[in-house]
């Protein structure tokens, strides 16, 4: 009797592990988005709901940078500067939460949740996941680097990595209070499609990533204890020695080009190119652009403001806050560089959707 009694207790002791591990993820999740993502964005939508006004600036013009400026190093340290001092908080939890999922969760958890029959049902899934954490897409790429070391197939986890800031209700409830209702309407309908776009593309370049059905893990994965202290500081480790240094040189690089970037949005040189020529080169423009999370708002009232057409507006919406040069190489390593130009081509022709949707409400 001696021994169905020892692996009754060993198996009561590996459960025991398991659910302090999920508890102790799920406690970094949800105190962590509080802080960095829930109760400011609540904080801010109140303001907005009563002023009807958005507070912040454009970053691309931050340190006083204009249309047509040359690259410089202040362009550059003064564009780093922002960006780093708007996402630290996000990108600091989704580095927890990423170290977390790796070090604590049993790993045939998440591809349960998200891997469905096909991809455009794996992207759903993915996207419906994406939506409480409010990410700007550089926050989001470590999480969806998780997501696929954990055997997470590539519709669902570029759909969390899309669904983030496309489908962030926070910034659709901002769109709503601060801008034309058109604005909202575009980004909820294009980037619904973007992010299903995305799964289903991804889907398409990434052989054997989905199959006809959801891999089963074994039995004993969800019971193997969860890995320590040490397990947690190499997902840290990993992350940031393999994500954020290419992310910051990056970053550095489109602060100091954004000069010439900004001329794409002065009204007085649309007439030198055919209209559509222009929305499809700002279309691919807002693809590579990094901005913070709703820093899309502040751009596009400017823009309105200096007679942008809707078109130009429309393809911003929804290329602006998706995907990103940066975002795009913290990625590709997991996702592979195929999967990655597919997401960048579904984007960009996305945003040609959404100028034209803008256009014709």
């Amino acid at each position: 009797m001696a021994m169905p009694l020892k692996g009754n207790a060993i198996h009561i002791g590996r459960r025991g592990n398991v659910a302090v591990g999920v508890f102790v993820t799920l406690a970094v999740f949800v105190a962590g988005l509080l802080w960095a993502k829930w109760l400011p964005y609540a904080a801010k939508a109140v303001t907005a709901h009563r002023t009807h006004h958005w507070s912040g600036s454009s970053i691309l013009i931050i340190g006083g940078v204009h249309a047509g400026d040359r690259p410089t190093w202040h362009a550059a340290a003064t564009f780093f500067h922002a960006y780093v001092s708007s996402i630290w908080p996000a990108l600091v939890v989704a580095l927890l939460i990423s170290a977390s999922v790796q070090a604590l969760m049993p790993p045939s958890w998440l591809p349960r949740a998200l891997n469905r029959r096909g991809p455009i049902a794996s992207a759903l899934a993915g996207g419906a996941a994406s939506m409480p954490s409010m990410m700007c897409t550089c926050c989001a790429a470590p999480v969806a680097v998780t997501l696929r070391r954990n055997g997470v197939v590539g519709p669902a986890a570029a759909a969390y990595w899309l669904g983030n800031p496309l489908l962030n209700p926070a910034v659709l409830v901002f769109l709503f209070l601060v801008g034309p209702w058109q604005w909202t309407l575009t980004r909820v309908i294009v980037g619904v499609a973007a992010v299903l776009g995305v799964g289903a593309a991804v889907g398409m370049v990434s052989r054997g990533s989905v199959g006809a059905t959801p891999p089963e893990a074994p039995a004993a994965a969800d019971a193997e204890p969860p890995r320590r202290s040490r397990g947690f500081v190499r997902a840290l480790l990993y992350l940031r020695l393999f994500l954020l240094p290419e992310y910051a040189v990056l970053v550095l690089v489109l602060g100091a080009f954004r000069g010439w970037l900004l001329t794409l949005g002065q009204p007085a040189h649309h007439g030198l190119l055919p209209g559509l020529l222009l929305v499809a080169l700002v279309a691919i423009v807002g693809t590579l652009i990094v901005i913070p999370t709703a820093g899309e708002i502040p751009i596009l009232q400017g823009l309105a403001l200096l007679g942008a057409s809707s078109g130009t507006i429309g393809a911003l919406l929804i290329t602006l806050p998706a995907v990103s040069l940066p975002a795009a190489a913290m990625v590709a390593r997991s996702f592979g560089w195929k999967a990655i130009a597919v997401t960048a081509a579904v984007v960009s022709g996305a945003g040609l959707l959404g100028a034209a949707v803008l256009s014709l409400l």
